[in-house]
């Protein structure tokens, strides 16, 4: 990496942790440390900065504190989401619906509920991303018992119709879960106005800790316990409850909801800079994903490059201080092209051409520029050295 910079463009991935959720985090690590399942007055401490981070978090989607489930993170959450559901539902039917381009905690817990005897049903995307609202009213069946869109997607930043796919769900009487990780924090949700009964967030997604999560379950909703062992999360998650980390998270989704219009304005001025002048310099590319930014999240670019690898995009860049992504971080390790890509119809040798930048609240436009010169010159470099370039 390069000694005098480091431009970080993979706030896809995780944020960084806020100065002041740090700060807010601190005394529960350092001075009132006890569980908060204890009934002396060590807990009951701990215990209300968690009650009061719960309500923080139901106030941000307009959901109330008794329907916010702390986790492990979105994984977890979309997890016990889609399995809860299964195992509460099964006598009315055994059938799903989700999208083929969902994060790999729901397509992965799919999969094996299929080995379990379920059906899934996979809809298709246009070359933008977005689902058509006509193929899920198609796929409802009587023993549909799920629909499982994600809000925005990871890897493109496609923002789903996730008020109508609600309102479908409602008429149906069908539940909504949304995997939202990528959304909160950056799009508005008010999960009663949206009729959305199950909502997945994470965390280090809006500048807040890693490894703790949220499921939204509305009251009333019966879904399966996750985990056994004891009482927490009134009795339907068991494990310690991760006090430091669900205070960081309280406040994590404060300021972000705050801060959203600002944030937005400020990182999307940056992100159509970058990409007006990617496009503009750098020929034979695909922008992945919508164009029309009302459509996609605002920290978003997605691009694929001809005729080179995106892993060697990537090393160049990072040697040039500038941290991306080739792809979702959860999948990363993964040779095969990006199924999310290949969904929206790009080709599958210009599929591995593919880098995500995602620019975050501290990002600028001079930090733009440079990635933008450094982008140019590897792409250059690169495909000089490509047998299949003929230029």
């Amino acid at each position: 990496m390069s000694q005098d910079r480091c431009i970080y463009l993979d706030n896809s991935a995780t944020t960084y942790t806020d100065p002041r959720v740090i700060e807010e985090m601190l005394p529960y690590l350092s001075e009132i440390y006890g569980n908060a399942s204890s009934q002396h007055f060590m807990g009951r401490q701990a215990l209300k900065a968690v009650d009061e981070a719960r309500a923080k978090i139901a106030k941000a989607i307009g959901a109330k504190p008794s329907e916010i489930y702390f986790t492990s993170g979105g994984t977890e959450s979309d997890n016990w989401a889609i399995k809860g559901i299964a195992q509460s539902k099964v006598e009315k039917g055994k059938h799903i619906i989700t999208s083929c381009i969902e994060h790999p905690a729901v397509m992965k817990t799919c999969e094996s509920l299929q080995k379990q005897g379920y059906e899934i049903t996979y809809l298709p995307v246009d070359n933008e991303g977005i689902i058509s609202l006509d193929d899920l009213q198609k796929a409802i069946r009587e023993d549909t018992i799920l629909i499982s869109i994600m809000t925005a997607n990871n890897e493109m930043g496609a923002i789903q119709p996730f008020k109508e796919i609600g309102a479908i769900a409602k008429s149906n009487g069908i539940v909504f879960h949304t995997d939202a990780v990528q959304a909160v924090g950056n799009v508005p949700i008010d999960v009663v106005k949206d009729n959305i009964d199950l909502l997945s967030m994470s965390g280090h997604k809006f500048y807040g800790p890693k490894g703790v999560g949220v499921l939204y379950k509305r009251n009333g909703l019966k879904i399966g316990r996750f985990m056994d062992g004891g009482e927490q999360e009134r009795n339907l998650r068991a494990s310690t409850i991760n006090t430091p980390a669900i205070v960081g998270m309280g406040k994590a989704i404060e300021i972000a909801v705050e801060d959203m219009a600002k944030n937005n304005a400020h990182i999307s001025e940056i992100r159509d800079y970058f990409v007006k002048e990617v496009i503009a310099n750098i020929d034979e590319i695909y922008y992945n994903g919508p164009k029309d930014n009302s459509k996609r999240l605002p920290s978003n670019a997605n691009f694929s490059f001809k005729y080179i690898e995106g892993e060697s995009i990537l090393m160049h860049l990072d040697m040039a201080g500038i941290a991306v992504s080739s792809g979702s971080a959860c999948s990363s390790g993964s040779l095969e092209p990006s199924y999310v890509l290949l969904s929206i119809g790009v080709p599958i040798e210009v599929a591995h051409g593919s880098i995500r930048f995602s620019f975050g609240k501290n990002n600028t436009i001079e930090e733009a520029k440079y990635t933008v010169e450094k982008l140019v010159q590897t792409v250059e470099t690169l495909r000089k050295m490509s047998p299949l370039y003929n230029k």
